[in-house]
């Protein structure tokens, strides 16, 4: 008995086995291609090219001594590095609108759009960690703010 429900299984797993290499059969694999340009979408290589704000847009962005609501602190990293402008996305902020950052490690802020991020850390543009003088590869304490 036990080597029918043997060869029985073996029968199944053999079918099983046949019928998923005819799937890899019916697969085409292209021919590789070489790559002469690059992969991502900007051709930039340093941080001032991928940083497209202007000289007047930093000015403005530049807080000074802008007043508002402590939301708390944060853990942040860098965020997308190709999406221009001054920004956060915090599990702090509620809804989209303007706030400010400070960097507590040497008391530089900056303005900023709070965004919602869908929970866990915050990402921060490189716009804004520039004017902080925020460590681009490290993960800086930040203070956000809402502001009115």
């Amino acid at each position: 008995m036990k080597s029918g429900i043997f060869s029985g299984f073996l029968a199944v797993a053999a079918a099983l086995l046949l019928s998923s290499c005819a799937q890899f059969e019916r697969a085409v694999v292209g021919k590789p291609q070489l790559v002469t340009q690059p992969l991502a979408p900007s051709a930039a290589k340093t941080v001032e090219e991928l940083d497209t704000t202007t000289d007047a847009e930093r000015d403005a962005a530049a807080a000074r001594g802008a007043t508002g609501r402590l939301l708390g602190e944060t853990v942040a990293s860098l965020g997308d590095a190709t999406r221009s402008g001054f920004w956060i996305e915090t599990p702090l902020a509620k809804a989209e609108g303007p706030g400010r950052l400070v960097y507590p490690a040497n008391g530089k802020s900056v303005e900023v759009t709070l965004m919602p991020s869908g929970g866990g850390s915050s990402r921060v543009s490189l716009a804004a960690m520039r004017l902080l003088d925020a460590p681009l590869a490290g993960l800086p304490t930040l203070e956000v703010h809402a502001l009115p």
